[in-house]
């Protein structure tokens, strides 16, 4: 299936990103860890074949070449969300978004994700928090669903299938990730996942449970 796809993300500024991890690290730690985590999330999907690629930026930060970038706008994550979609549909390309808080992403998922648009309306990736990590849309208007979803909550992701069957989509649920949001999901991302920035960063900043620095 033809697709763009979208990342969603914040400017990694300390104070602003990763506040969750705060204590034990510092503002500046999980700012670091949260770059970490955007850069994994920018060179997998760097690597996956797209018609486009576009960072939805709240902030300032460079996307690295051959991206496009735009701001988010609108109030409340669903409703950017949702703007994110509007704002760069292209008539007949499909969307999917990811977030900054999977960097295990690997392009295979990416790449199913797409694939599922063949005969799927809609492809859905649940997070273990009750969230969910990528959504795809064989037509992103439909992404207007979301901007009535409560976000950030135990029950997002059940809450967004249902707007989207609302809708009579045809529905694909995708592999399930853990989101980074808590030190435990820091520690735990990384040790299955002991390579690249974020692995790295978490060793660096992320004390262990013991005290100890990985």
């Amino acid at each position: 299936m033809k697709a763009q796809l979208l990342v969603i993300a914040k400017a990694p500024v300390p104070g602003r990103v990763k506040t969750r991890l705060c204590p034990p690290c510092t503002f500046e730690q999980a700012a670091d860890i949260a770059a970490a985590a955007l850069a994994d999330t920018l060179d997998v999907v760097t690597a996956t074949p797209a018609v486009r690629r576009v960072l939805v930026v709240d902030g300032e930060h460079r996307p690295p070449p051959g991206w496009t970038s735009l701001a988010q706008r609108g109030d409340g994550l669903g409703e950017r969300l949702a703007c994110a979609y509007a704002d760069t549909a292209r008539p007949g390309v499909a969307t999917v978004l990811v977030g900054m808080d999977t960097p295990q992403l690997t392009p295979e998922l990416l790449a199913g994700a797409a694939d599922a648009l063949h005969t799927a309306d809609a492809a859905l990736g649940p997070a273990t928090d009750g969230g969910w990590w990528i959504l795809a849309l064989r037509d992103p208007a439909h992404a207007a669903a979301l901007a009535a979803v409560p976000m950030s909550t135990a029950d997002t992701g059940a809450r967004t299938l249902a707007a989207l069957h609302r809708r009579g989509l045809r529905t694909t649920l995708l592999d399930t990730l853990r989101d980074v949001d808590t030190a435990a999901d820091a520690r735990a991302v990384a040790d299955a996942h002991p390579h690249g920035r974020f692995a790295a960063a978490v060793r660096t900043h992320l004390p262990a449970a013991d005290g100890a620095l990985r």
